[in-house]
C-alpha cells in the first residue's frame, strides 16, 4: 500500500472513497489543532476552525477587511462613542437545539476579560469595561474610551454557549468537557476527533439562511500530516483534497493536471523568540549577536523560493504603507564577547530546513544552536506553558489588524507589554525579545475538484461554506 494510503486509511478515511468520490473535502493540517475553544487557542487553523465552520462571530470581515454583519446584525454607538449596542440575529441554535442569544456573547466576552481564563487576545479588549445582555437579542458593550471603529477582536473570537460553559471556572475552562466533544451553532456540526490523527465535522441542515444556510459539502475533514513527503505524496494521489506545501514543491505539484497551486497573502510571519528569564538571552547582547547574524533574504531565497518576504519589521507589507517604524538594516554580525550555546525549540519532524538554515547562519559568527523538534502540544507546553522552559523557539504568529500579536510576542520572550503601536515596535526594536525572520504567503495545493475556495488575508476556510465538488 502506498504511504499516503496507508497513513489514511489508519485514519478510517481513504476506505470511504471520500476524497475521490463522495461530498467530503480533507485538508492536511501538519499539527493537531490544539483546541476547539477559542478562548484558549493560538494555532492558526483551529481559530479558523471556530470561527467559519464550528461556531460563529459578531462580524466577519469582507474581502477589503471592512467589518460586515454576521450574528451582530445591526449595531448604533453612543454619542460619545463608548458604548456600542449590537442587535444579535434570532433564529440561530446551537446543535443540541438552545437558541444562541446576545447571553452567549456577553458570558464569552466577559470570560475572555477574565485573568483566569488566559485569552491570548485578553490585552485587545484592555479597553472593554463590561458586555452586557438585557435582553436575547440585545449586547451591550461598553468602553473606557471611544474606539476608531469596531475592534478587530470581535471579528475574530468565536462565541461559546454559556448553557454549557457558565458553571465551568475560568481557571478550568482548559479542563471543560466541551473541548472534547464541542457543541456549536456554526455551519458545520463536530463529528469526531482523534487525537493527532483527525477532525470530523457534518454539515448544519439547520443553519440559517440569514447566515448563509446549509453548506455544500457534507463533511470536511481535517487530517493531522505532520510529514511533508507524506502529505505531498497523499495530495497528488487524490487521497486528500488540500495541503500545504513546500515552496520547491510548488512547480511539481503545478505539473499535475489534477492539482492547483494557491499562492496567496497571509497577516503570518516567522520568529526567532528569545526567553529573557534565563541566561543566556537574559542579555541583549547575546540576543543582538543571534539577530545580526540572520540573514533573512537568504532564509527566503534558500528555504521559500521566494514565497514569503524577508521581514525588516515586525510589520507584514500587507498591512500597507502606514506600517510605522520599520527596523533599520542591521549592522555586520557581531561575536558575542563569550560563547554562545543555546537550545533551538521547534515544531516537526521532517527536515526543519529553516532552523538548520538558521544554525548554519549561527555558526558563522560561533553560536551553537542545538535544533530539538517536539509535537505542537509539547512544544507549546514548554514555551507557552506557565514553565516558559526555552531557550529560544522558531514559531509562527498569526498577525491581527489591532497588532496584538506583538503584544502577545514580548510578553511571551518574558518582557513587559507597552501601549501603543509605536512604543510596542520601538520595544522591539531596541530590547530584541524576537527576531522576525520573513513574513509568510500561503501555499496551498488543491484538488481541481473542489470550487468555491478562496484563500486571502482572513485565512484558508473563508469561504469553507460554500465549497463544493464535482462527484
Amino acid at each position: 500500500m502506498r504511504p499516503a494510503a496507508a497513513l489514511l486509511t489508519l485514519f478510517g478515511l481513504a476506505c470511504s472513497g471520500a476524497a475521490r468520490h463522495g461530498n467530503t473535502v480533507i485538508l492536511a493540517s501538519g499539527a493537531d489543532l490544539q483546541s476547539p475553544n477559542p478562548l484558549l487557542t493560538t494555532h492558526p487553523l483551529a481559530r479558523q476552525i471556530q470561527r467559519y465552520c464550528l461556531l460563529v462571530t459578531l462580524f466577519r470581515y469582507d474581502s477589503t477587511l471592512t467589518p460586515q454583519p454576521y450574528l451582530a446584525r445591526s449595531w448604533r454607538w453612543s454619542p460619545d462613542h463608548r458604548t456600542l449596542t449590537l442587535h444579535i440575529f434570532q433564529g440561530l441554535r446551537w446543535h443540541d437545539g438552545v437558541a444562541t442569544t446576545a447571553s452567549d456573547a456577553a458570558w464569552t466576552l466577559r470570560a475572555a476579560l477574565d485573568p483566569a481564563t488566559g485569552y491570548p487576545r485578553r490585552n485587545d479588549l484592555s479597553e472593554l469595561l463590561d458586555a452586557g445582555a438585557p435582553d436575547d437579542t440585545t449586547l451591550v458593550l461598553s468602553f473606557r474610551s471611544a474606539p476608531a471603529g469596531i475592534p478587530d477582536v470581535l471579528t475574530d473570537l468565536a462565541l461559546l454557549p454559556r448553557h454549557l460553559l457558565g458553571g465551568v471556572p475560568p481557571s478550568r475552562l482548559r479542563q471543560a468537557a466541551w473541548n472534547r466533544r464541542p457543541v456549536g451553532n456554526g455551519p458545520f456540526r463536530f463529528v469526531d476527533y482523534q487525537p493527532n490523527r483527525r477532525w470530523v465535522f457534518a454539515a448544519n441542515p439547520d443553519f440559517p439562511p440569514e447566515l448563509g444556510g446549509r453548506p455544500r459539502l457534507d463533511r470536511f475533514v481535517i487530517a493531522v500530516v505532520d510529514e511533508p513527503t507524506t502529505k505531498l505524496a497523499a495530495l497528488t494521489s487524490g487521497e486528500i483534497d488540500f495541503a500545504g506545501i513546500n515552496p520547491a514543491h510548488a512547480e511539481f505539484v503545478r505539473k499535475n493536471p489534477k492539482l492547483r497551486v494557491l499562492d496567496y497573502p497571509l497577516l503570518f510571519s516567522y520568529v526567532l523568540v528569545f526567553n529573557l528569564r534565563h541566561p543566556p538571552f537574559d542579555r541583549l547582547e547575546a540576543r543582538r549577536a543571534v539577530a545580526q547574524a540572520i540573514d533573512g533574504k537568504a532564509l527566503v531565497d534558500g528555504v521559500l523560493f521566494g514565497f514569503a518576504t524577508p521581514a525588516n519589521s515586525p510589520l507584514p507589507p500587507s498591512l500597507g504603507p502606514s506600517v510605522p517604524l520599520p527596523l533599520p538594516s542591521a549592522p555586520p554580525p557581531l561575536r558575542p564577547s563569550a560563547p554562545l550555546h543555546f537550545e533551538l525549540l521547534t515544531v516537526g519532524s521532517g527536515e526543519a530546513a529553516l532552523e538548520q538554515l538558521l544554525q548554519a547562519q549561527l555558526a558563522k559568527v560561533a553560536v551553537r544552536a542545538e535544533l530539538r523538534q517536539l509535537e505542537l502540544a509539547t512544544y507549546l507546553d514548554r514555551v507557552e506553558g506557565p514553565s516558559h522552559d526555552f531557550d529560544a523557539a522558531v514559531m509562527g504568529i498569526s498577525g491581527d489588524l489591532a497588532l496584538g500579536y506583538l503584544t502577545r510576542l514580548v510578553a511571551l520572550a518574558g518582557l513587559r507589554p507597552v501601549a501603543g503601536s509605536e512604543n510596542i515596535v520601538r520595544l522591539i526594536q531596541d530590547s530584541v525579545p524576537a527576531v522576525f525572520l520573513y513574513h509568510a504567503r500561503g501555499v496551498q495545493g488543491m484538488n481541481r475538484r473542489v470550487h468555491g475556495v478562496q484563500m486571502d488575508l482572513r485565512g484558508e476556510l473563508v469561504t469553507l461554506s460554500q465549497w463544493w465538488v464535482d462527484q
